[in-house]
Parts: C-alpha cells; structure tokens; sequence
C-alpha cells in the first residue's frame, strides 16, 4: 500500500527533479528516499520518474499520479487544520509568501501590531517573485500569499484590501517646482528606470503609464526599489514607486522629489491569495484587516 510519506517523497523529487535536494528538503537520507520511491513505482506498476546521472525527468504517467498525490496531500493538510478551527484566533503558526515590492513596506508596520494582539502567533514568511508565489499556495506550500494585482492566479482566491497609485521620483533638480501630477505623456521614457524583468511591479507600472515593453526599453534594470532610488539620487534617471513604499524610500531624502502620477488608478491593487478550500479563512480574514489597518495608519502624504 501507498504511504503518505511516499507521496511527500515524489512530490519533493517533482518540485526539485533532483533526488539529493529533495532527500535533504524531507531530511532524509538520498538512499532511503531512492528506496521508498522505488518501492512506489512497483505497487504502481509504472515509473513516475526517469532518472540518469545527469537528470529527472517526469513521466507521462507520472504527471498525471502527481496531480492526484498533490491533490490527496492537499485534502490531508485541510483534515488536519480541521481541529484549528474552534481554536483562538491565530493561535497555530502560518506560512504566508510576499513579493519584494510589498514585503520591506508593509511589514514593518504591521508585524508589531500582530506581536502585541497574539504574542504566540508564528507566522513564517517567504519572500518571493509573484509565480513563484501562486505555485506555491497551489501546492499547499504556503497558507497565502500577499500578491499586487492584475496578476494571473487561476484556480486561486484573492481577498483585496488595499488599493494605490504610482508616484513619479526625481531628483529635486529635475523636477519643476512646484509640480505636484505628472501625466505619463510628460515622463521622459528615455530616463525612466523600472525593475528587472519578471517583478509584476514593472508590468503594472507600463500599464499605468500605458505604454508596452519595447516603449520602456532600458539600460539600467535593477532588482529593488532601493537600488532604483539610489540611482535617482544619483542624478541618473527617474522611476515609479507605490504609495506604501514612500515613506521608507523618500521621506527622509531631501534631495528626492515625490509627484503623483496622474493617470486612471488606482495603478496596483494588494490582495491576498488562497486555494478555495483553505479551511483557515478567519485567521486570514483578521490579518487581512490587519493588513489594511496598518496601510491607512500609515497612508503618505508626498513631498
């Protein structure tokens, strides 16, 4: 018969296609993952995976036991947080993943409201690219994920709770003063920089703007928002940021000017993401509350 602890095994070895990572991800040793899973393959009758000195590859077949096996361990998960549900609010720990443009802006104002209501609350949190992200809560690897929409979550449940607008950064020499909107028709593309390829940021800051890929086209791309605004005080062009990352990134530069891009918004919306089945939706209503609380207290009047 099947185990459970089978199925763990080969969904490792499907995530990773590489037998030594997903024996140390299940701490155990390669040779007894290598067994169990071999084991599998003959009550099967057919291979899940074909492997060489080189690679893992799925099967046909494989991918198909896979899905079940992904599908049955999910429903497992959901049994065992069956008996959280009469406990206090977030009172069992939590994974929940956030992209890089949230992340360094919205935690550091909610973590410590979290702390003080529930002091035992565990929350874990993976920081991660937005597909990254959506794989993951489909998988069961994560309870949610806190995603900036429009992003393609098919399959998945998103609860929005906060909704913003780009802000234009320049370096107080070449900003007119007394400027407080920019319309995307007065940006100079030629000097406007935006994250690499692959954060969503990027493409709701195009959309915004209206403008494709190819219009945006740059030789500066960097992977933080950080690093854009130091190029920005380096009098090396200009960027677009979300309102809840102002106040880390601009407030305290004088040197920095911050303009509302006037165009229809809001430009990105915040929400959080999970399988339609997950069964701890209370605890994640309240941090999403929590979430939005933190936001408004925190709103940013540019400068």
């Amino acid at each position: 018969m099947i185990s459970l602890k089978q199925l763990n095994y080969a969904l490792a070895v499907a995530q990773t296609l590489h037998f030594k990572k997903a024996a140390e991800a299940c701490n155990v040793s390669q040779s007894a993952m290598s067994t169990a899973i071999h084991e599998m393959e003959k009550q099967l009758g057919f291979q899940v995976f074909e492997r060489n000195n080189k690679q893992v590859l799925t099967t046909t077949q494989g991918r198909v036991f896979l899905q079940k096996a992904q599908t049955i361990k999910l429903e497992l998960d959901e049994l065992h947080q069956l008996s959280q549900l009469n406990a206090a609010p977030l009172s069992a720990p939590m994974k929940i993943g956030v992209i890089p443009t949230i992340g360094p802006y919205l935690l550091p104002k909610v973590l410590p409201k979290v702390r003080s209501a529930y002091p035992d609350f565990k929350l874990h949190l993976v920081e991660e690219q937005s597909h990254v992200l959506v794989d993951m809560v489909r998988r069961g690897d994560l309870d949610g994920a806190i995603l900036a929409l429009p992003f393609p979550i098919e399959g998945l449940i998103s609860f929005e709770f906060w909704q913003e607008d780009f802000y234009w950064i320049s370096h107080q020499d070449e900003c007119p003063s007394g400027v407080k909107e920019i319309t995307s028709n007065e940006l100079e593309l030629e000097k406007l920089m935006l994250l690499k390829d692959g954060h969503c940021l990027k493409d709701h800051a195009l959309e915004a703007c209206q403008l494709k890929g190819e219009d945006g086209e740059q030789e500066f791309a960097a992977t933080s928002l950080h690093t854009l605004i130091q190029m920005v005080a380096g009098k090396i062009g200009t960027t677009l940021v979300p309102e809840m990352a102002l106040e880390q990134l601009v407030q305290n530069n004088t040197e920095i000017r911050s303009v509302h891009l006037n165009e229809p918004g809001p430009h990105r919306r915040i929400a959080l993401i999970i399988r339609p089945n997950y069964v701890r939706v209370n605890d994640l209503e309240l941090l999403k509350k929590m979430f939005c609380q933190a936001l408004r207290e925190g709103q940013h009047t540019p400068h």
